[in-house]
């Protein structure tokens, strides 16, 4: 039976890779009925950077799981600001699984990412700042520990600063110590925020697994 299906979906493959490969034509397939024509129109449009915005519009309304790791694909690999600018608006989706796909693919793009990060931390809303913290957890670029220092020392939400702490646990380095440990104070001492940094403050200084 699996034997079958294979050669059914090899098939299905090769038709799907002889309908046009054009730019015009990979963006028709984008909305195609097929989520296989959908999956290869993604894949093959990195040959074309300047679809980032069509492919970032068809990642909003795309359902096929397939079909959206396809798109972030070649978001990725098309990379730039274009790609970053597309991608900044879906961390508002009500959709828990896109935005952490968005977080993902954002976390690989960090030259292109670290334009818009300041914007991204003082953005009105507070669950999108704690999204766009959680693009510094694993963004690896080397502002990432002063970025979040700002957040720790400017905002007033107590869910963003404990997100901030939560990620120098695993991006601080002692010079991030005196900002943590005045934390607490702003938020009159609360127990949870001094839990909090007592416990990044023991990581980092390597004293907690």
């Amino acid at each position: 039976m699996s034997l079958v299906k294979k050669n059914h979906a090899s098939s299905g493959n090769a038709d799907h890779r002889h309908l046009p490969r054009d730019r015009a034509g990979l963006l028709r397939q984008l909305q195609d009925a097929s989520p296989d024509i959908r999956r290869w129109a993604a894949l093959d449009l990195a040959a074309f950077p300047d679809t980032a915005e069509a492919l970032c519009a068809r990642l909003e309304q795309e359902t096929g799981l397939p079909v959206r790791e396809a798109l972030l694909t070649t978001l990725i690999k098309i990379g730039g600001n274009a790609v970053v600018k597309g991608l900044m608006p879906l961390l508002r989706s009500e959709d828990a699984t896109l935005r952490n796909e968005v977080i993902e693919a954002l976390q690989q793009l960090p030259e292109a990412v670290s334009p818009y990060m300041e914007t991204m931390l003082r953005d009105p809303d507070p669950d999108y700042r704690i999204f766009s913290i959680n693009v510094l957890a694993n963004l690896r670029h080397p502002q990432a520990p002063a970025w979040l220092q700002a957040v720790i020392e400017r905002d007033a939400d107590i869910n963003v600063c404990a997100s901030a702490v939560d990620v120098l646990a695993e991006v601080g380095g002692p010079e991030t110590v005196p900002v943590l440990t005045g934390l607490p104070g702003r938020f009159d001492n609360d127990p949870f925020m001094q839990f909090c940094v007592q416990a990044t403050i023991r990581r980092i200084q390597g004293h907690d697994a």
